[in-house]
């Protein structure tokens, strides 16, 4: 049966997206496969649709609970029972009987902290897969280093001689980031798929300030005065706190969301959001990975990003419709400052290295160092990784360089905020691509106009029967004394 055949059988398509049968191919022939495609092309049919042809288990390596979840809801939507996501939301006793019953899925999805678990990997030895694949992949790269190392343990573990083909799935990728992941991965002579990172509906924009307060000035102003649905990120918690209650105070549906916030609570907002209830998200970088909302108009950065790739991957959150959507980027003197410490902020330093050092001589388990508060758990994590790879003068040196890339990619946004170049150019060229050709509405430097980009919003006149909740509740108040 011919691919589109089998496409139109299992999802109800006609036809492919680009990219998405070329790579599929490639699967069924038993090759590796790095595919760059835009987010919003299709990422995972590339391994769904093999999934069915093969009809062995597919180990699919995930970042993020809410990407997990996602792609969990929307397989089952095509009816899809045979689908599990291993992770942290399972309590002990629903994890083991996952474990036990692993053989029997199609689509299984998994967090690397959780494949590196003996248990997880005794009863993956013992199953034939069909395909690995790693979502999101510039992951190992962007986070594997400094944040999870556990991604650089992944072709490691899945690096056997008898392995099934190996499919690295990201929207964005330089060549350094490209040759980590097949590298880690140990990858064999992989088939790769390069779509080009532009995405012309996409419209960019910037604004400068001489005062961080009138950014947020702005920001009120601006979505009382243009339409969402649109996702605001900042770079620190207590902003997005202070953002959202603002914009509730003006009357827009907005909530904060970051990695501070309680699991289901984030679930909630991110459905919410994503059914239209909540127009506006103001977030850290921690939203947006997996959440398939398709008419997103607006991105705002309030801070500048640590770097640009977590800039082009929080832009294209917008207009996965395919239409016309605005990326606005807001700076006010020093914000580079900021964005700098949050880049180093949780690295290992020299010191951090001694002390480890002193409790492998004391032959205390470095470990203690989270309990006794000498070092942050991600810190640790990256420190005790590295530790167990390299003599103590080679982590020094790593530890340095990583922080000195670090600043280097503050360095690569700021050329974004400064230049009066081309902003999608500079971008596209940062990605090793070139610029075929300028939208109209392009970007700040090549003339845009917001007004025959984003609709004006609706202003509502409630009548008798419609009054805000507010006024209720002061009716029913007044009512009662």
């Amino acid at each position: 049966m011919q691919l589109e055949a089998l496409l139109e059988k299992y999802f109800g398509y006609t036809s492919f997206r680009p990219g998405q049968k070329e790579v599929i191919e490639q699967i069924l022939m038993g090759n590796d496969v790095l595919a760059l495609l835009p987010t919003g092309m299709g990422k995972s049919l590339c391994y769904q649709l093999p999934g069915y042809i093969f009809n062995k288990p597919v180990l699919i390596i995930s970042p993020l609970l809410s990407l997990m979840q996602d792609q969990v809801d929307q397989l089952k939507q095509f009816k899809e029972k045979r689908v599990v996501a291993l992770n942290s939301f399972l309590n002990a006793h629903q994890k083991r009987n996952v474990v036990q019953a692993l053989h029997h899925y199609r689509f299984i999805f998994i967090s690397p902290e959780m494949l590196m678990q003996q248990q997880v990997l005794q009863k993956l030895n013992t199953m034939e897969l069909s395909l690995i694949v790693v979502d999101e992949a510039h992951c190992i790269s962007q986070w594997g280093f400094d944040f999870r190392p556990d991604y650089l343990r992944i072709g490691e573990v899945v690096g056997n001689d008898n392995r099934p083909p190996i499919l690295a799935l990201s929207a964005t990728a330089t060549d350094k980031v490209v040759g980590d992941i097949k590298d880690y991965l140990k990858m064999k002579e992989p088939f790769e798929y390069i779509h080009s990172v532009d995405r012309p509906n996409i419209h960019l924009t910037k604004f400068m300030f001489y005062d961080r307060e009138d950014k947020i000035d702005w920001i009120l102003r601006h979505t009382t005065e243009t339409e969402g649905p649109g996702i605001i990120y900042t770079q620190s918690r207590t902003k997005t706190e202070m953002i959202s209650e603002k914009m509730l105070q003006a009357g827009l549906s907005a909530a904060a969301y970051h990695g501070g916030k309680d699991t289901l609570d984030r679930q909630f907002i991110q459905q919410q959001f994503i059914n239209g209830s909540l127009e506006w998200i103001v977030a850290t970088n921690a939203f947006g990975m997996g959440v398939h909302k398709q008419n997103v108009r607006q991105v705002i950065h309030e801070s500048i990003p640590s770097n640009m790739a977590n800039y082009m991957q929080e832009i294209g959150r917008a207009g996965r419709d395919g239409k016309d959507a605005v990326a606005i980027l807001l700076y006010a003197e020093g914000d580079e400052d900021f964005a700098r410490f949050i880049g180093i902020d949780e690295l290992p330093n020299e010191v951090h290295i001694e002390i480890y050092d002193n409790y492998k001589v004391r032959n205390e388990p470095p470990s203690n160092m989270i309990n006794n508060g000498e070092i942050s758990e991600t810190g640790f994590r990256v420190l005790n990784y590295w530790m167990n790879q390299l003599s103590t003068n080679e982590v020094k040196n790593v530890l340095q360089n990583m922080k000195n890339e670090k600043l280097q990619e503050v360095n690569e946004v700021m050329r974004i905020v400064k230049t009066s170049q081309c902003m999608r150019k500079m971008l596209v060229q940062y990605f090793g691509q070139n610029l075929e050709k300028n939208p109209d509405n392009c970007c700040s430097a090549c003339g845009i106009s917001l007004q025959e980009i984003i609709n004006p919003r609706q202003q509502v006149e409630l009548g008798h029967d419609e009054m805000s909740w507010q006024k209720r509740i002061e009716k029913l108040l007044i009512g009662n004394l």
